[in-house]
């Protein structure tokens, strides 16, 4: 299965350079380095965004200095749809997620051309699926979509959390049984639904048994026996070459005794050491679990890997009233209820259609919008 998912994982990546150096003329970006580039994009301060009408222009220095005036004009951003990019600006909350610096740009990027004092981040990236889960939901319209809502399903009546918006990086706190709480995000909470968004990542992640049954519920959650295991890889630094988007694109927080635990120590062990694969799915059906929330896991249709991993972990749940709150849907179903604006976009860019429609041929994508 390994050898799989890196092959899924691989053919992904390389159609999403093909498509972004198409997208990417006339947009302030970079590439890479090494065999296997990346598109990165910068925001452009005063460039037009097709909104839609008049709109106050927001530029935002990454110094945190703002100005704003009246007229046709806004910043935008390469890696982002107009609209979703305008709502971000104008969301304080949503705007944060800029926040999370892109971890290898000092030896895998070029300087921003733009402004060569801002540093990368991991928003910036066309392998981002937090990007792509932020161009879809931060859209206007798309949240409030009953078509939307119904393929979640979501209750429009049933909020737990405050406001009806997509709130991105929520803190799932998911007890231990130490007493304590493990503080890492969920990509989007949006209603009663909890979701994890994927696209190049190579797989879920994988920790020690130590770390992953430390959670208070675990057994009441699961069978350990059904659920899949995983031998810890070697302890090493990740190459200039590699990018954070292909592993995992959220903070993840030390579970255990801190003293203990450090977060390098986290997530790279030494070799031979057993683990479980999937805790990211683990970790988060025990977060529906202890919020009462659905969980969905949403991933390209061209990543099957993704979904047989998914599957494993849903069959090791012991409740059936639990399991039938998780889900599973791809980006390609979601598209079909997306107004026809963003359908153009996420065609151009990631080649992402509706099902039965075919996606646009790398070498003219850039003529379709």
């Amino acid at each position: 299965m390994a050898g799989k998912t890196s092959l899924y994982a691989t053919q992904l990546r390389w159609e999403l350079t093909l498509r972004n150096r198409a997208y990417a003329r006339g947009r302030a970006h970079v590439e890479s380095y090494g065999s296997a580039p990346v598109i990165v994009y910068a925001p452009e301060c005063g460039v037009p965004m097709d909104i839609g009408g008049p709109q106050e222009v927001i530029c935002t220095s990454w110094g945190g200095e703002r100005s704003s005036s009246v007229g046709w004009e806004a910043g935008r951003h390469g890696n982002f749809f107009d609209a979703a990019y305008a709502a971000i600006l104008a969301r304080p909350d949503w705007m944060r997620r800029f926040d999370k610096v892109h971890a290898q740009a000092a030896r895998s990027l070029p300087k921003p051309q733009l402004d060569p004092t801002r540093r990368w981040r991991e928003l910036d990236s066309s392998m981002s699926s937090d990007a792509l889960l932020m161009n879809i939901f931060c859209t206007p319209g798309v949240a409030e979509s009953t078509a939307v809502r119904n393929l979640l399903g979501i209750d429009a009546s049933a909020e737990p959390v405050p406001g009806a918006d997509p709130v991105f990086g929520w803190k799932a706190r998911v007890p231990l049984a130490n007493g304590r709480f493990d503080r890492t995000e969920v990509d989007m909470r949006f209603g009663s639904l909890l979701v994890e968004a994927k696209l190049t990542e190579s797989d879920f992640q994988s920790r020690s048994a130590a770390i992953v049954e430390s959670y208070r519920d675990f057994d009441e959650v699961f069978d350990r026996g059904r659920l899949p295991r995983a031998e810890i890889a070697t302890t090493r630094w990740m190459q200039a070459s590699e990018f954070p988007e292909n592993a995992s694109q959220e903070f993840e927080s030390v579970v255990a005794d801190p003293a203990l635990f450090t977060p390098v120590e986290s997530t790279f062990r030494s070799p031979g050491e057993g683990g479980y694969a999937s805790y990211q799915l683990i970790r988060n059906v025990l977060a529906a679990h202890v919020s009462a929330s659905s969980f969905c896991v949403m991933h390209d249709a061209r990543r099957p890997d993704l979904r047989e991993a998914w599957f494993e972990v849903m069959a090791a749940v012991k409740s059936s009233v639990l399991r039938v709150r998780l889900k599973v849907l791809t980006w390609q179903e979601l598209s079909a209820v997306l107004p026809e604006a963003l359908q153009k976009f996420l065609d151009r860019k990631y080649g992402i259609v509706a099902p039965g429609k075919t996606p646009s041929p790398i070498d003219e994508a850039d003529l379709l919008l």
